[in-house]
């Protein structure tokens, strides 16, 4: 007697294959491997759903200004007028090992400084703008790391680590918080034409799900249709694609009533849901033209003030975590000029920044955001008071500056204070676990309470280190 055997059901890998859904955006194949939910039943929301904050948050979203190479404290924000009256010299304090081991002696800052705001702070005349919000801002001088090289420096202030296995800062905030937008990313990592050294270590989720990582974006040519790669479908129109998205989480989900319990099935429904979504999300997100005149003349035409109107679209929409990294001319590392030319280059630099970074400041407080909304300025260290040839400085990592605003944080003060000559902090220390401690607990997260378990450990952003810097916080 002739046996009938059905078809079986497919599965959805099979699916996927036979179906190529053209979702493009969130490099669909690889995030789909790695997805997998964070918390809670495989049944459970989307785990780029909104969650609880471990306590009452002052922010609800972080921008971090990241400014690759190292931007020189004492040519900046750190004013040290000791450096002209003992200029050639090199006092033991300074005699200290840097990445090349220099031995010349102090050199002045090449740039006057001037007292701006209620606060009296000194500001070096290469940020006029952001010299203007100064009684806004947190200036934290006694920051310090762990090495003076470039690379690993870089993983160390964005992932809290020496080297790239470690989830970013960004991929830790979106585990522990989620996103308010489910259209968009919740972590958006932008850079002008060249990305930072290491590259998707600066935004990546590392051993965390998938859903986590940051997307990048390059945002030289500011085409909203062209800002990621892939994020039309050429070949169905917006209801067909609706179609085979339904189909598509229909048979994910007869696969997943099978299976009871599977985690990264149910990411990866989610993850296509919104690969299918973003599509007409991110091109509103990046269309500027939708700005006033008004706006778009306040923050001016530079690439990174590009950036920074971009960050606050972003945010204003509910991206939970924005990186905006500096880089000029495609340089990865920009702010690393400073070894041979102090002079022009950091002016170069400040001059593509200054208007972009003070015009976010004030139209996020014209919109209201500014107390909801954590920015955080810096680069990996800083740069070294004594002289690296006629016109340069080295790199130093004892003692450099970040600065902070919005978000819960005190404006108008300065923090902490390296030696009198700028090279070492001295007086309230701040590491950089100590940074990511109090970025967490400004978000409303306990930084030894928000771990992943990976390998048979509990890992955290500040590893077993870190503590708050409670004198900041407002």
């Amino acid at each position: 007697m002739f046996h009938y055997d059905p078809m079986p059901a497919l599965s959805r890998r099979d699916a996927l294959r036979k179906i190529g859904a053209g979702f493009g955006s969130l490099g669909l194949a690889s995030v789909v491997a790695q997805a997998e939910a964070a918390t809670g039943s495989a049944a459970s929301i989307s785990p780029l759903s909104p969650k609880l904050p471990h306590f009452a948050p002052k922010a609800k979203h972080v921008i971090q200004l990241f400014m690759p190479g190292g931007p020189s404290q004492v040519d900046t924000f750190d004013y040290k007028p000791q450096l002209a009256k003992f200029a050639g010299q090199r006092p033991a304090m300074v005699d200290r090992k840097s990445l090349r081991n220099t031995k010349m002696g102090l050199m002045p800052s090449p740039y006057s400084f001037k007292q701006h705001g209620q606060c009296g702070k000194h500001v070096s005349e290469i940020f006029p703008h952001v010299a203007e919000c100064v009684d806004d801002i947190c200036f934290i001088h006694s920051m310090h790391t762990d090495i003076p090289e470039h690379a690993g420096a870089m993983m160390m202030m964005n992932a809290g680590h020496l080297q790239p296995s470690r989830p970013s800062m960004g991929a830790w905030l979106v585990y522990g918080l989620g996103t308010e937008n489910q259209d968009l990313p919740g972590f958006v990592a932008m850079s002008p034409r060249a990305q930072p050294r290491n590259k998707l270590a600066n935004w990546g989720n590392a051993f965390l799900p998938g859903a986590y990582t940051g997307t990048y974006v390059n945002i030289h040519e500011m085409q909203p249709n062209r800002i990621l790669d892939d994020l039309k479908n050429g070949w169905l129109p917006k209801a067909g694609q609706r179609q085979q998205a339904d189909l598509l989480t229909r048979l994910n989900q007869i696969d997943l009533q099978r299976q009871q319990q599977d985690q990264q099935l149910e990411a990866s429904i989610q993850t296509m849901e919104m690969a299918f979504r973003m599509q007409f999300a991110v091109p509103d997100a990046f269309d500027t033209s939708q700005e006033s005149k008004q706006t778009l003349e306040m923050y001016g035409d530079s690439e990174y003030a590009k950036g920074c109107l971009l960050a606050r679209r972003l945010i204003e929409r509910g991206v939970r975590t924005v990186q905006l990294s500096h880089s000029i001319d495609g340089y990865d590392i920009a702010w690393d000029t400073g070894h041979g030319n102090i002079v022009d280059g950091h002016r170069k630099l400040a001059v593509a920044c200054d208007q972009g970074i003070a015009a976010l400041i004030k139209d996020l407080k014209q919109r209201g955001l500014f107390e909801e909304t954590l920015l955080i300025w810096g680069g990996e260290f800083g740069r070294a008071p004594t002289s690296e040839g006629q016109k340069g400085r080295d790199h130093d990592h004892y003692g450099f500056t970040t600065w902070m605003a919005g978000g819960g944080v005190k404006g108008g003060i300065s923090y902490g204070s390296t030696d009198e000559f700028g090279l070492t902090a001295i007086e309230d220390r701040v590491h950089v676990h100590d940074l990511h401690a109090t970025v967490l607990h400004l978000m409303g997260l306990d930084h030894e309470r928000l771990t992943y378990r990976y390998s048979g450990r509990d890992y955290r952003l500040t590893d077993v280190h870190g503590k708050v810097v409670q004198d900041i916080i407002a």
